[in-house]
């Protein structure tokens, strides 16, 4: 007999980018925004620019690092952005402090302040999303399995990205969901939290949870 549980409700999100009216044209003034704009725009440029349509740079995952890439031309500075990683810090205060310090220690390197031509500052932006109830639902972790190559990139961002920084668990949704179908989802759960979202795009995450789901055992199996 099949235990009783609550069934999975797939959410969708969208952003709406808003402009802050903020730039930094120097290193040094955007260590001075960092620290000064909305937190919000933090996240905004560390993880949320995934679900923008245009996201085509494998190694520079932030808007930091590949602004201090293309522009800045500072390929050591962007290297110490690109491996912050958001979901190690416990609020993202935190996070704006570390990022500061990064620019700070850059600073502190060089003896001319580095700075780019005028029409490549850095804008800061923020964004606000919406989230939408899908009306999708899966009973089982069969379902789920089945199901998830057919989500849309917002529900991919709201239940494996962002759903790692929610408290208190800090675990993507779908792990979260798994571990109340026992033990013998261990495997699949280990396999979700081996997928580094800095290395691949929603899509590329998508298809890497569909596989990460598609070797579960069956319901019956866990009952």
């Amino acid at each position: 007999m099949t235990a009783t549980r609550e069934p999975f409700r797939v959410m969708d999100c969208a952003i709406t980018t808003l402009a802050l009216g903020r730039s930094a044209q120097n290193l040094r003034e955007l260590r001075d925004r960092v620290l000064e704009v909305p937190v919000r725009s933090i996240s905004h440029h560390f993880y949320e620019s995934l679900l923008l349509p245009v996201f085509d740079d494998p190694d520079y995952r932030n808007d930091f690092a590949l602004w201090a890439r293309r522009h800045l031309h500072d390929d050591r500075l962007a290297e110490r952005l690109a491996v912050i990683d958001p979901m190690e810090f416990e609020d993202l205060e935190v996070l704006r402090q570390h990022v500061a310090e990064v620019i700070e220690d850059r600073l502190d390197e060089t003896h001319v302040v580095p700075a780019v031509a005028a029409g490549h500052e850095f804008h800061f932006l923020s964004s606000r999303k919406v989230i939408l109830d899908s009306g999708l639902r899966a009973d089982t972790p069969a379902d789920l399995a089945e199901m998830v190559p057919r989500l849309p990139t917002g529900s991919i961002f709201h239940h494996f990205v962002e759903g790692r920084r929610r408290p208190p668990l800090r675990v993507d949704d779908f792990s979260a969901w798994l571990e109340g179908w026992g033990e013998a989802f261990r495997p699949s759960r280990e396999r979700l939290a081996a997928i580094d979202f800095h290395l691949w795009s929603l899509k590329e995450m998508r298809a890497l949870i569909a596989r990460s789901l598609r070797d579960a055992p069956r319901e019956e199996a866990a009952s």
